[in-house]
């Protein structure tokens, strides 16, 4: 499977395995699952991991690893017919002890029916770099039905890092040092709206857009009464590069982009549950900044909502190297579908970060990304996607 995409399950029962390579020199790597209700655990026992094998529901349980001679596989059983119904999600993570998983070859992710010994889905997790922990995918409900997703986040926080992401309680040794003051953070404003990333540190490496959201009217992020779904709100960037090729990156047609070939842009997945703790990301490649002419950052409604009235979007740029930039959306008075929210252009040998927060109403009959081309002179051609 490609990262991203996503596939019905054959069947509620289900084995997990997570697969690596192992010999000297490479780190031992743990895996272990999260069952998660809005995003979120809703205690410490719904991690599952070697220490806490079994979830008190029964809907997940880590059946432990076997090796046959380099291949090391770790299994978790999954019987979704168990999992409680505020149950949205089930993580399936790994975390490497001793060094990154860039030193971990032959990382992937396989859901098999124990009934048949058929492999329903495969995620081979490639291009790894400085991440000591990833989520590789999930099991997730949808119309009453669950899926498979590939999703292959990595945090170079570690476990930890994970772990706090979804609410679980880290206990942090004490050291009789006292930590390093954490880099100052950049928030962009009308009156101070750009930033330079080369001023702040941001030279190398890459860089992690997230857009997080949630409804005034429900803080879940999902609208609900009659005839209202999930609110799925899709973040996409148009590219132009130094060459002159043009194109977007998004979750409509599976145009995931790639970090290091053309467009040097990433989108992570599509977050389909409205979730906060996750929201959507886009990864851009700072190493090839030099092919990057300009890039526009944006976010449609997919379902969900008419406009962006009553949500609450929060952008932020996390470079690896640098300060954190972010800025919140100004209140949507319009019947906007599709939100420019940064544009960051090439300036010798720079990458300038502009703050837009531009909300634009679609013509009768015209699609949101065309709207934003027309908006930007992107000068593109369109043809209807989806997901």
């Amino acid at each position: 499977m490609p990262k991203g995409s996503n596939t019905p399950v054959p069947a509620t029962v289900l084995r997990v395995e997570v697969t690596r390579r192992a010999g000297p020199g490479i780190p031992d790597v743990d895996a272990s699952a999260l069952l998660l209700a809005r995003g979120r655990v809703r205690a410490d026992d719904d991690f599952v991991f070697y220490n806490q094998p079994v979830h008190p529901s029964g809907a997940v349980r880590h059946a432990g690893r076997k090796t046959n001679g380099a291949q090391v596989t770790d299994t978790l059983l999954v019987d979704l017919a168990r999992a409680e119904a505020g149950i949205e999600r089930i993580v399936l993570a790994a975390s490497a002890d001793g060094g990154t998983f860039g030193q971990v070859p032959g990382l992937a992710v396989q859901v098999l029916d124990p009934a048949t010994g058929d492999t329903a889905a495969r995620f081979d997790s490639t291009g790894a770099t400085v991440e000591t922990a990833f989520v590789l995918g999930e099991f997730y409900r949808r119309q009453g039905a669950w899926k498979f997703r590939a999703v292959g986040q990595g945090y170079d926080s570690g476990l930890e890092g994970l772990a706090t992401d979804f609410g679980i309680t880290v206990d942090v040794p004490q050291h009789p040092a006292p930590p390093p003051a954490p880099p100052s953070r950049v928030t962009l404003t009308k009156a101070a709206p750009s930033v330079s990333l080369a001023k702040q540190g941001g030279t190398s490496g890459v860089m992690r857009v997230n857009l997080n959201w949630q409804s005034a009217k429900h803080l879940t992020g999902r609208r609900r009464g009659p005839g209202a779904g999930d609110l799925d709100l899709d973040l996409c960037a148009l590219y132009e590069l130094s060459d002159g090729r043009r194109g977007v990156v998004q979750a409509l047609g599976n145009a995931f982009g790639a970090l290091e070939r053309p467009p040097y842009i990433h989108l992570d997945g599509d977050d389909r549950t409205g979730a906060v703790a996750d929201g959507e990301n886009l990864t851009i490649s700072l190493d090839h900044k030099a092919h990057l002419r300009r890039v526009l950052v944006f976010v449609t409604i997919y379902e969900g909502a008419s406009s962006f009235a009553d949500l609450h979007a929060t952008v932020t740029l996390r470079p690896q190297h640098g300060a954190p930039i972010d800025f919140s959306l100004d209140e949507c008075t319009v019947p906007s579908t599709v939100c420019a929210l940064a544009l960051i252009t090439g300036a010798g040998g720079d990458l300038v970060v502009r703050r837009e927060a531009r909300y634009l109403v679609p013509e009768r009959g015209v699609s949101p990304q065309r709207t934003v081309d027309r908006a930007y002179g992107w000068g593109m051609n369109w043809t209807p996607g989806r997901k």
